[in-house]
């Protein structure tokens, strides 16, 4: 097991369930789970802001009871205002919307506030990190994606690292406390360049439960290429 030392400003690793055997779900996270993971990060796609349809508030809901670990819920939807309560109820820990996707996006991050969950805003690998300005004194947490999202096994797009910098140094000018997420083709090459660019939560999908040798095996190889 990779020890959680007492330190907000640690590396933490998010297992992606998008690449999970869905048959074997609950097995699956709680493996992670014992293996290390800090989070779990389940993705939501409606079909319209990504090619692609995944997960609803009642996956959430039968998750909830499975494991101990914080459940976050990565919004990739037009319209998230739509979902706050629902996502709430169903048990997720924190919300991330896009700001791509979020037509008021001050307001959807007090909605999901007001619903007693952290907020958090992505942007994806063509949105400037400018656009994060005006918000983030409101975040708990920042995204940067580091592939187009909508589908897992993507390769990481090299030239988002300068992009995690800039907001690693938006962060610590404006918002200490909000952590910084990257998410897309992260495994034990991409690893150590995201965090060396300032990133302390990495989302990893594929290079954990894509691994040839099982979820653990894969969580382990992560956190070893960190020296976790």
């Amino acid at each position: 097991m990779i020890p959680r030392p007492n330190d907000d400003n640690r590396i933490k690793i998010a297992p992606s369930i998008l690449s999970a055997n869905l048959a074997r779900l609950a097995e699956q996270v709680q493996e992670v789970e014992a293996a290390g993971a800090d989070r779990i990060h389940v993705d939501v796609m409606d079909g319209r802001f990504v090619p692609n349809i995944t997960f609803g508030p009642v996956l959430v809901k039968w998750l909830r009871p499975v494991t101990g670990l914080p459940l976050e819920t990565h919004l990739m939807i037009h319209d998230p205002d739509a979902f706050v309560d629902a996502f709430a109820e169903a048990g997720s820990t924190s919300l991330i919307v896009h700001a791509e996707g979020a037509l008021h996006l001050n307001r959807t991050i007090q909605r999901i506030k007001e619903a007693g969950l952290k907020a958090g805003v992505a942007i994806n690998p063509a949105t400037p990190a400018v656009m994060l300005d005006e918000i983030l004194p409101d975040l708990d947490l920042v995204l940067v994606m580091t592939v187009n999202p909508g589908f897992g096994g993507q390769s990481f797009i090299r030239g988002t690292l300068k992009k995690i910098q800039e907001v690693r140094r938006k962060i610590d000018a404006v918002n200490p406390a909000c952590e910084l997420e990257v998410d897309g083709g992260i495994d034990a090459t991409t690893a150590p360049e995201v965090v060396a660019a300032g990133a302390r939560v990495l989302v990893a999908g594929s290079s954990i439960y894509g691994a040839p040798d099982g979820p653990t095996a894969g969580l382990r190889r992560l956190a070893g290429s960190l020296g976790l």
